[in-house]
């Protein structure tokens, strides 16, 4: 019986708040998935079909867009409260992680120049076996002989796929390794320069104190390492004003990029992001040899398959050995 002038609860009530946030979370998934894939796709044209050969100007690029969306959505859209930097020993902890993060990325647009989509994947799959390797030398942190063991499957699936690329380019794969290694020690370092409860930052904090340092970084780099690129973009522009719009939907979507990560694992957990980051280097070799008809041996892609099971069983020993 109800309150005199009360309505009776629908039983089903919650359902279309339930339903609302299902459809916001695969939309959510879709997002990082499209900005994810879509952004490696479009460096791989950028640099290798279109023939932009420019991979720290156009990191430049990326991280100049980084910095001005990541100020917009924290200081002026609060997508998340702003943290503020503390103390100047803070700030050249921050500086560490960009120039790290730096050559990351910009070894990881070399190498997209030189290899295609699909083994620059399977490379970047390996990720795991160099954190595990970071973490040990730099914290002496040590995992159980079982979630060493899932990494022989990683190391061995790369090795597998090398041997049997058709497209193998020894610059491309050692500049892929290099941001492989690079992206795992910044991991690690993260967690070990960033760890008192006074320095952590979220992940879309970070990013906005990164990115303009990371622009500092890579002014310079681009200005002695890559002759006259302005000048050389400008007459593009002026050939065909599209490398212009490319330019900048690029550079918008790697941020997109940073965006959809953090929502994605605020909206469902790290585990779901970590799930959804396995599948998703397979999507993108599939997609990738649909779109650039890149020649494929079945050496390599047993070799890549290899190399994503050693992943998801090093992401369970992971898990379990977490568990209290």
């Amino acid at each position: 019986m109800t309150a005199k002038g009360g309505a009776t609860p629908s039983p089903g009530g919650a359902g279309p708040a339930a339903g609302n946030g299902r459809l916001f979370t695969v939309g959510l998934v879709t997002a990082w998935y499209s900005s994810n894939i879509g952004v490696l796709l479009l460096n791989k044209y950028l640099l290798s079909n279109y023939g932009f050969k420019y991979p720290i100007f156009l990191t430049m690029c990326h991280m100049s867009a980084c910095a001005l969306l990541s100020y917009a959505a924290i200081a002026w859209l609060r997508v998340v409260p702003m943290q503020l930097v503390r103390s100047r020993v803070q700030l050249a902890k921050i500086a560490a992680l960009s120039l790290v993060f730096c050559g990351s990325v910009v070894s990881g647009n070399v190498s997209l120049r030189y290899l295609p989509v699909s083994f620059n994947q399977a490379v970047g799959a390996t990720t795991p076996f160099f954190t595990a390797v970071f973490a040990y030398i730099m914290t002496v942190k040590r995992e159980s002989w079982v979630t060493y063991l899932t990494l022989v499957p990683v190391v061995t699936g790369v090795i597998i796929a090398s041997g049997g690329e058709p497209s193998f380019h020894l610059f491309g794969f050692i500049m892929c390794i290099g941001a492989t290694a690079a992206r795992a020690l910044k991991t690690v370092l993260q967690g070990i320069l960033l760890s008192s409860d006074g320095e952590k930052l979220n992940s879309m904090n970070l990013l906005l104190y990164m990115a303009p340092i990371a622009v500092i970084f890579l002014l310079p780099a681009t200005i002695f390492m890559e002759d006259n690129v302005v000048g050389v973009t400008i007459e593009l522009a002026k050939k065909d004003f599209t490398i212009v719009w490319l330019l900048l939907f690029n550079s918008c979507l790697s941020y997109f990029v940073n965006l959809t990560n953090f929502l994605v694992t605020k909206h469902s957990s790290a585990l779901t992001l970590q799930v959804l980051g396995n599948a998703k280097g397979a999507v993108a070799v599939v997609v990738s040899i649909m779109i650039f008809r890149n020649p494929v041996s079945i050496t390599g892609m047993l070799g890549y398959t290899l190399t994503v099971f050693g992943v998801i069983l090093y992401s369970e020993s992971k898990k379990r050995s977490n568990k209290p």
